[in-house]
């Protein structure tokens, strides 16, 4: 279906559509925060029947409603379909979510700016420069604040997709137990613009893995991995 993952010093792969990899786009962000003993993992899809407004999240806290920006299926202009900004999709399952951001509309394979397939949560970031964004399979789009808002949690789903630090998960060092055949790939970056200037350090782990995320860390991404439990 697509490139296996590589790790640090080379291109990070990603099964993506038509097999191209996430292309390099530099961005900044931050995120910072301390967090309480609960779990972290997308299981809800806003703007969908399943948000409700009314239900827990996977950390038992009162799951709000959130407005959707734009649909999960479509091609969006950037500056009039969509606006600039940091925008997040999630409860999406066995990564049939699909992505793109584009510096034109010739769906030609050089016009990808960075996309990525995703189960559970994305994060991604578009730019002012940016022309269009695609958007195939994934649960509907919400826009999320610039600064991390929430009460982050010290544990997480190892599959779970990408969380933002300082509001879905606490800064931290973190275990993850029961990997195998090299399946389970984790990423911390400093933003969402998913190039691979944005990438701080990766991983492709067989076995236990642990990892530091930095109060400086803007997200952690994690697939194929054991459940994620804080230790200090």
């Amino acid at each position: 279906m697509g490139m296996g993952k590589i790790a640090l010093g080379a291109v990070v792969g990603v099964a993506v559509i038509a097999a191209v990899s996430a292309n390099a786009d530099d961005g900044k962000g931050s995120g910072s925060g301390s967090g309480k003993d609960t779990s972290a993992s997308a299981v809800h899809r806003p703007g969908s029947k399943q948000d409700t407004g009314g239900g827990k999240d996977s950390g038992g806290r009162a799951a709000a409603k959130k407005k959707a920006a734009f649909a999960g299926d479509g091609e969006f202009q950037v500056g009039s379909d969509i606006k600039p900004g940091t925008y997040r999709t999630t409860g999406n399952t066995d990564g049939m979510c699909y992505w793109e951001r584009a510096k034109d509309a010739s769906g030609e394979m050089d016009s990808i700016l960075a996309n990525d397939n995703v189960s559970g949560t994305s994060y991604v970031t578009v730019k002012a420069g940016d022309k269009l964004f695609k958007s195939n399979g994934c649960a509907d789009w919400e826009a999320v604040a610039a600064k991390p808002k929430g009460s982050p949690a010290s544990s997480m789903d190892g599959d779970g997709g990408m969380f933002r630090v300082g509001a879905d998960i606490a800064p931290g060092t973190y275990k993850s137990a029961g990997n195998s055949d090299d399946s389970c790939y984790w990423e911390r970056t400093k933003d969402a613009a998913h190039g691979l200037d944005s990438i701080i350090a990766n991983n492709n782990v067989k076995g236990t893995a642990v990892v530091t995320i930095g109060a400086g860390d803007a997200y952690f991404k994690t697939t194929g991995c054991g459940n994620w439990k804080k230790t200090a």
